[in-house]
């Protein structure tokens, strides 16, 4: 079964102008693109990964979707699009002819309005996602998790993942109110997880606070519906790729090891490699 890293990311700052990150953060300040990645990949035995967007511009997408085009580690991309524009079921349906391109994510996290996703009008986009086979990214803070239940539950046919764990307060040890919130969504079938992005919210707490979290997800989602993604290059905030790939080695016990670093990913973004 090949290893598949869910959630990985390239970008150039030149392309960025006004966008995160900033240059405070020094460590991921800079150029990312697939020959930085590669030699990560293979030291730790990674087959392929998923690419996922960062900016809400098409533009990001068509960038993606080249480098997708042009090296075959990249299994999958998961993309952008206005959601909510007049247009936006021919423009889903225009990115669904790209074989690469698996699915779409609006940046939820960062918009003001946490009820957005709960807006009818953002339904003929989802049905035109659900008709061409495209699965949902959630991009979601913790204070979004009722919002994404509600959606989740009316888009039952929609294949639905939510990026880091919906970014636990790990670093305050605030574990009670998420858990609460991610139980009922692991209640709904078409509702993935992703161990990813963890270690980035432990701070300066030690890489084992991320524990009790990790196993919540596994515990609540199981080995079949949770997904390994190593967030890089953002982990460079926090730790290292093949560490934090070996973290999660140690915390998902082995029998399960096929289907949350690679199986699970091939399953929900219909990988075909």
């Amino acid at each position: 079964m090949p290893v598949i890293d869910a959630h990985q990311h390239f970008w150039k700052l030149a392309d960025r102008i006004g966008e995160w990150p900033p240059a405070e953060l020094a460590a991921i300040h800079r150029d990312f693109e697939p020959a930085d990645l590669k030699p990560l990949l293979d030291a730790a035995g990674i087959d392929g990964t998923v690419l996922v967007q960062t900016m809400e511009r098409e533009a990001d997408t068509v960038y993606m979707l080249s480098l997708a085009g042009k090296h075959d580690f990249i299994h999958g991309v998961v993309g952008w699009t206005d959601l909510k524009a007049k247009d936006a079921v021919q423009k889903v349906a225009a990115l669904s002819h790209y074989p690469k391109l698996k699915g779409l994510r609006p940046m939820l996290q960062g918009m003001s309005d946490i009820d957005w996703i709960c807006d009818e009008a953002i339904d003929p986009a989802i049905a035109a996602m659900i008709d061409h086979d495209l699965a949902f990214d959630a991009l979601i803070l913790p204070p979004q998790l009722a919002q994404i239940h509600e959606f989740a539950n009316r888009h039952s046919q929609l294949r639905i993942v939510i990026d880091h764990a919906a970014k636990p307060y790990i670093a305050e040890g605030k574990i009670s109110e998420w858990r609460s919130g991610m139980k009922a969504l692991s209640l709904l079938p078409n509702v993935f997880c992703k161990l990813s992005g963890l270690l980035t919210e432990a701070g300066e707490q030690k890489p084992q606070a991320v524990r009790p979290y990790a196993e919540t997800i596994l515990e609540l989602f199981g080995p079949a519906r949770t997904l390994w993604g190593s967030d890089w290059p953002v982990l460079r905030l926090a730790g290292d790729y093949q560490s934090w790939f070996n973290q999660c080695c140690e915390i998902v016990p082995s029998e399960h090891h096929g289907a949350v670093f690679g199986q699970n990913a091939i399953h929900f973004y219909h990988l075909n490699g």
